[in-house]
C-alpha cells in the first residue's frame, strides 16, 4: 500500500471516529437536556383546583337590600377560625348589610354554616358548621350589628370540596327575615333556655393535673345554649365556678379551684365567647356534693359550674 493511501485511510479514519465521539457527546446530551426540559414542565404543571366557592349572597325579599359578592369568609379545613384579612370588597359588603339592619331594628340575619362529616370538630359546639357560623356572628357583631338580631346554625355538608390548601372557600350562607314585634314566642323561647339553663348548667369534671377538655355531646349543647342566650340577653352574665376535693389545705384549693374556673373561661373565649361577659369565682373545697373518702365521691368534687345569673 502506498504511502499516499495510507495517508488518506488516516484521514478518513479520522474523520469517522470525530463524527462518532460528536454523536455520542453532542446529541445525546441534547436528548437529555430536552427530556430534561420536558420533565420540568410536567412537574411544574399547578394541579386541577375543583374547590366549592360559595358567593356572599345577602338578600331581604321584604325589603330592597341584594348584596351579591363572588367572595365569602373562608376556614381551614376542621377549623372555626375564620381566615384574616378579608378583602376590603367583603368588608364593603359587610358595612351595607349593617346599614340596612340598623335601619330597621326587626330586620333578622340567618347565618347557616356548613361542615363535612370527616372534618374534626375541635370547638365547644356540637358541630363545626355551628362553630363558624358563631364566628361568622362575631365579625358582623364587631362592626355594630347586635347580637340580638343574628341567629345561627349549622348543617352537614359532605359536597363541598376544599382546595389544595386544605381550605373551604364559603362555607356559610345568609338569609334576612323581618321579625313580627307583636310575636312574642321568640323572646318565651329564650327565657325558657335561660330558665333550663339555671336548673341543669354544665358541670365539667377535671381530673388530677389535667389541663384540657373533651366535652361530651350534651355538654356541647350545653355550650351551645349558653351562648345563645347571652347573646339575646346582654345584661346576662355566665359564672364560672371552680371546686375541688378536699385534698391539701382550704387556702391551696381555693386558688386551684380559681385556676380551673379561669381555664373553663379561657376555653369559652376561644370559643367566640366575649370575655366581658364571664364571671369567674372559687369556691374550694367549701361545696361537697359527694364523700371525699372515696376516689370517686373526690372525683365528683372537682369539677367547674358553668351556669348564668
Amino acid at each position: 500500500m502506498s504511502k499516499k493511501t495510507q495517508y488518506l485511510l488516516g484521514i478518513l479514519f479520522t474523520i469517522l471516529v470525530g463524527s462518532i465521539l460528536n454523536y455520542y457527546l453532542c446529541c445525546e446530551g441534547s436528548e437529555a437536556d430536552l427530556n430534561a426540559d420536558s420533565d420540568s414542565s410536567v412537574t411544574a404543571v399547578e394541579p386541577i383546583d375543583n374547590s366549592t366557592k360559595t358567593a356572599f349572597l345577602v338578600a331581604d325579599e321584604e325589603g330592597d337590600l341584594n348584596v351579591e359578592l363572588n367572595d365569602n369568609f373562608n376556614f381551614k379545613e376542621s377549623y372555626f377560625t375564620i381566615l384574616e384579612p378579608l378583602s376590603n370588597p367583603l368588608n364593603e359588603a359587610i358595612v351595607k348589610v349593617k346599614n340596612y339592619m340598623q335601619q330597621d331594628s326587626m330586620k333578622l340575619l340567618h347565618i347557616t354554616g356548613y361542615y363535612k362529616s370527616d372534618e374534626s370538630n375541635n370547638s365547644a359546639f356540637p358541630n363545626l358548621g355551628l362553630a363558624r357560623a358563631n364566628a361568622v356572628k362575631n365579625y358582623f357583631v364587631s362592626t355594630g350589628i347586635s347580637s340580638k338580631n343574628i341567629d345561627t346554625y349549622g348543617e352537614q355538608n359532605n359536597d363541598m370540596v376544599a382546595d389544595n390548601s386544605k381550605i373551604y372557600y364559603g362555607p356559610v350562607t345568609f338569609k334576612m327575615s323581618t321579625h313580627d314585634e307583636l310575636d312574642t314566642s321568640r323572646m318565651e323561647a329564650i327565657q325558657a333556655l335561660g330558665d333550663a339553663i339555671k336548673s341543669d348548667p354544665l358541670v365539667l369534671y377535671f381530673e388530677t393535673g389535667a389541663s384540657t377538655l373533651n366535652l361530651t355531646a350534651e355538654q356541647r349543647e350545653k355550650v351551645a345554649n349558653i351562648s345563645r342566650y347571652i347573646d339575646k340577653v346582654h345584661e346576662a352574665q355566665i359564672h364560672v365556678i371552680g371546686h375541688t376535693d378536699n385534698t391539701g389545705d382550704a387556702f391551696s384549693n381555693t386558688k386551684l379551684g380559681q385556676k380551673r374556673a379561669d381555664f373553663v373561661k379561657r376555653y369559652l373565649m376561644g370559643n367566640a365567647i366575649s370575655e366581658s361577659q364571664i364571671e369567674t369565682l372559687s369556691k374550694g373545697q367549701e361545696e361537697p356534693i359527694a364523700s371525699n373518702a372515696t376516689d370517686e365521691g373526690r372525683k365528683q368534687n372537682r369539677r367547674v359550674i358553668v351556669t348564668i345569673n
